[in-house]
């Protein structure tokens, strides 16, 4: 008796694969914006919402699909909480200073740093909950 696929699927790795794909078509959605303006000054920030939003986020809910044990983790939360408050922040932030709006340099600065801080919760995540 083989167990389904559905039940091999964390709970935990769907919703951020449910979050990556909304990413995904923010940060589609915006490069089609530009590419139709002939406007490119957003380009950091679509790439920002497609590499941390779509990928980073994607690699995220597969590794916490595979591994359940370390998608379950407080470190698994923590890193959530950390990245989908910091890329909105971090995209809004970046797309403002782009736009000239240099005041929100802080704003954008310490949105980095909770990003950073959001991977660096994953690594940890990774290295204490995966076992051979």
């Amino acid at each position: 008796m083989h167990a389904s696929p559905r039940t091999l699927i964390s709970p935990v790795g769907i919703v951020w694969l449910k979050l990556a794909v909304l990413y995904l078509i923010v940060g589609v959605g915006l490069g089609i914006a530009m590419g139709a303006s002939e406007n490119f000054t957003m380009r950091p920030v679509h790439a920002h919402i497609n590499l941390l939003g779509w990928t980073t986020m994607a690699l995220a809910g597969l590794v916490y699909s595979v591994f359940p044990e370390a998608g379950a983790s407080r470190l698994a939360k923590i890193h959530f909480w950390l990245n989908n408050i910091s890329l909105p922040v971090m995209a809004i932030a970046l797309a403002l200073v782009l736009s000239g709006a240099r005041q929100v340099v802080p704003v954008l600065a310490a949105s980095e740093i909770l990003a950073a801080a959001g991977i660096l919760v994953f690594a940890a995540n990774i290295f204490l909950n995966l076992r051979k």
